[in-house]
């Protein structure tokens, strides 16, 4: 897969013709999958011992799991995410089911 990192004050541009961006690429490197998705960042959380305590609060979306739904929304883009689901085994991993709109689910399907 070629994965495009794109700053986030441009994405809603990139949105715009991703689509289309994205099936040329695709022509172009012969069947591989692309991807485009937002360049986000993961702030630390924040610890008893922070040095300077009058800092500015962490921001929600730059938690870890902020980032991660984004980055999830991002690679489904066309299509929009209507459930999701995560199964966590016993050993402790976690599965997460996502699940798709119907009229978007098979152009996406096969890329996720």
């Amino acid at each position: 897969a070629v994965i495009i990192y794109v700053p986030i004050p441009q994405q809603k541009v990139f949105q715009k013709i991703q689509i289309i961006l994205v099936r040329e690429l695709e022509k172009k490197f012969s069947g591989k999958h692309v991807v485009v998705i937002g360049e986000r960042k993961i702030l630390p959380k924040p610890t008893r011992k922070a040095r300077n305590p009058l800092k500015q609060k962490r921001p929600r979306s730059r938690t870890l799991t902020a980032v991660y739904d984004a980055i999830l929304e991002d690679l489904v883009f066309p299509a929009e995410i209507v459930g999701k689901r995560i199964r966590v085994k016993l050993d402790g991993s976690q599965l997460v089911k996502v699940h798709l709109d119907k009229n978007q689910q098979t152009t996406i399907e096969h890329k996720v």
